[in-house]
């Protein structure tokens, strides 16, 4: 539950960037006052160079972000235009660093550190894989992810003929385009003619090959969906070119694909260091084993009492888990239940002074099956955040993840009752990440804290720790929940770190989190494919992050005593941005716990 490891990641700008090129200098200001904007315009200045750098290579960003006149490209991954890109980010990152050394503001220079940063570690992703690495790059999904974002109830109607100007292009029935997949062919010819490459998992290509099909489908229901003309011979051109692609990588690279699911250490050790854990992997699942054996004995308790209070047969936590499940909700029920949870979950928020809320309304909707195929759990689709026109963050609810075989999906019972729907809507929407994300369009952040400084821990720890903030103001029923999913988060510590290490296999996880965590087997095999190829390390972050978090609330409260006041502390992390727990513990400590004495 969360917003998506890898389509999301890369909307907000994990290892990837967005440019500004002059549309807007920055993420646009709610009532920020002008002195306070001065430092976050000399900020914006230098990370729009960056920006600039990186778009002319890969358009669709741009589009992602609101920018119009991107609408219609689309990016040509060549191995001479990856390189390309990468002198002109090296070169611009250190005219960047040169100009900005004189600065005096000490927020610039955090925001300069941040750059550079992002960009260090970019570069070494980006060394190892064209060294080691046979890509598997699924085209069905990135031309729908490219597709999308132009195809969207969000997007202004003016916008959306652009689409078809994109899929031409990715055809390549447009003069000068090549189609995409014989770029990605090529790409990956050139990594296979290298010696000692390590080659994709078996599984990860087989269950995304088995899937392709949501996607294509799902092109031609969004041109129909939005009266667009002109796109079928270009679809149908399309259509023949990914089916001739993953028939080329079942014959190409499948033969040749790890069966081993694991990554090396140092592919693993990139990984943690792009969600934000600079913990090493034993001692990550060390801290969460013990956090797991605690939260379960939290967990008997309140279900003894759930158990007594409703005559269940047993007070065995998984047994009232499974009691609680029975309740489903389901069809057109599911929207307005979740909208009136959201009701009164803000209600306790301003009842008892959580955390300041906006006056607008959060946005709550169900996936279409290709939405679930790319992203199959819960998740908050962001917005965008350099050139927003009103856009806003979604909290999209996947109900059924589509077979690999193209039979029928596995379901989920975890989301539609209704003792879960707290903790979901607080993780999710309010106050969890749809509040952390509008917050930085509404109230105004730099560019280098809204896009570079993000990572999966600061992201994910706030959503978590907004589940913890709520759980007290909730029935009994909703706080099991609560806790089970504390529980998960806990188990992904250890099974994603095991699983990498050998010390577990893909049966004992499945066994841990369906029978122990209580998941379905649907959500049970997401977290398995998250664990072993989807985003491996990343699983790690919300423990991380919501222990970083909740540390730094104790340390807090113990130099503020009775001034601490909680709706003042969440407030000014939301008006940080996604600063990592470092950057964040010093701007608590050095300007947050200061202003109250």
């Amino acid at each position: 539950m969360s917003f998506s490891p890898g389509v999301a990641m890369e909307r907000l700008g994990v290892a990837c960037v967005f440019i500004g090129l002059g549309l807007a200098a920055g993420v646009a200001p709610c009532v920020a006052a002008a002195p306070e904007r001065t430092w976050i315009e000399t900020s914006n200045g230098y990370t729009r160079e960056l920006l600039n750098a990186e778009y002319s290579y890969r358009p669709e960003r741009g589009s992602r972000q609101g920018l119009a006149q991107y609408d219609a490209q689309v990016s040509a991954p060549t191995l001479v235009n990856q390189l390309a890109n990468r002198r002109a980010l090296e070169s611009t990152l250190e005219r960047v660093e040169t100009a900005g050394a004189h600065e005096a503001d000490r927020r610039v220079q955090q925001d300069l550190a941040i750059l550079r940063k992002a960009f260090d570690l970019k570069f070494r992703q980006e060394d190892y894989s064209l060294a080691h690495e046979v890509p598997f790059e699924n085209a069905s999904e990135r031309i729908f992810e490219g597709l999308r974002s132009l195809l969207d109830d969000q997007v202004a109607p003016e916008r959306h003929a652009a689409a078809v100007v994109r899929l031409r292009r990715y055809a390549g029935d447009e003069a000068g385009y090549r189609p995409l997949t014989d770029i990605l062919k090529d790409r990956a010819r050139e990594q296979m003619a290298k010696a000692g490459v390590i080659y994709p998992a078996r599984e990860e290509m087989e269950t995304e090959l088995g899937r392709n099909s949501n996607y294509v489908t799902e092109i031609a229901a969004l041109f129909g969906k939005y009266h667009l003309t002109g796109w079928e011979g270009a679809y149908d051109k399309l259509k023949g070119e990914l089916a001739d692609y993953d028939a080329w990588v079942r014959a190409t690279l499948l033969p040749k694909a790890r069966t081993d699911f694991r990554l090396p250490p140092e592919k693993y050790a990139l990984a943690f260091e792009e969600y934000g854990i600079d913990l090493p992997p034993e001692r990550i699942a060390t801290l969460a084993h013990a956090a797991f054996t605690q939260y379960q004995g939290e967990m008997q308790a309140l279900a003894q009492r759930i158990a007594r209070a409703h005559g269940y047969p047993s007070s065995d936590y998984r047994a009232v888990i499974g009691e609680l499940k029975k309740q489903q909700i389901t069809g057109e029920a599911i929207l307005p239940f979740y909208e009136q949870r959201l009701h009164e979950i803000e209600k306790l928020i301003t009842t008892h002074q959580l955390v300041t809320l906006p006056a607008r309304p959060a946005i709550i909707r169900l996936a279409s099956a290709a939405e679930t195929v790319q992203q199959p759990a819960p998740h908050m689709n962001p917005p965008p955040f350099l050139h927003n026109t009103g856009q806003r963050g979604e909290f999209v609810l996947p109900l059924n993840i589509p077979a690999a075989d193209g039979g029928a999906g596995d379901h989920y019972d975890d989301f539609t009752f209704d003792a879960v729907s707290w903790t979901l809507t607080a993780h999710e929407a309010r106050p969890g990440h749809e509040l952390q994300f509008d917050s930085m369009v509404e109230q105004g952040v730099s560019n280098a804290r809204a896009l570079y400084a993000f990572n999966s821990t600061n992201a994910e720890g706030w959503g978590l720790y907004s589940e913890y903030i709520m759980q007290p103001y909730e029935p009994a029923e909703a706080q099991l929940c609560t806790l089970q999913l504390r529980l998960l988060r806990a188990a992904r510590a250890f099974l994603d770190p095991e699983l990498q290490s050998g010390a577990v296999t893909p049966a004992r996880a499945y066994e841990v989190l369906e029978q122990d965590v209580v998941l379905s087997h649907a959500f049970a095999k997401e977290e398995v494919e998250r664990f072993t190829y989807r985003a491996p390390g990343q699983a790690n972050s919300y423990f991380y992050g919501y222990t970083r978090l909740l540390s730094l609330r104790e340390e807090t409260e113990k130099r503020l005593g009775r001034r601490f006041n909680a709706r003042r502390f969440h407030d000014f992390i939301l008006a940080q941005g996604l600063l990592p727990p470092d950057l964040l513990r010093k701007a608590v400590l050095e300007d947050f716990v200061p202003a109250q004495h």
